[in-house]
């Protein structure tokens, strides 16, 4: 993999990433945690090491409305504590 190649890669998981949590409806709950820089760069390596991303593709373009994200989303843990912190949970 040429390093342009990984730069992609890592640009459209991380485009997945963000779709999940807007679909969610946590993205701004996402900005506004403690080292929101760090935990939205751990979020991201786990999104990018995920397998799924074709499937997520899938899933997001599929549910126009989600309480949760799909059992298999790596980032799941933190979607649900940032739900709970908006009170949606």
């Amino acid at each position: 993999m040429s390093f342009l190649d990984y730069l992609i890669s890592v640009d459209a998981r991380a485009a997945l990433m963000g779709r999940m949590m807007r679909k969610l409806g946590v993205d701004r709950q996402l900005k506004v945690v403690p080292d929101h820089a760090a935990v939205t760069d751990r979020a991201v390596n786990r999104c990018r090491s995920c397998g799924h991303q074709d499937e997520c593709s899938t899933w997001l373009d599929q549910n126009e409305q989600a309480d949760a994200p799909p059992d298999y989303c790596r980032n799941r843990d933190l979607i649900a504590r940032l739900q709970h912190v908006a009170g949606q949970r």
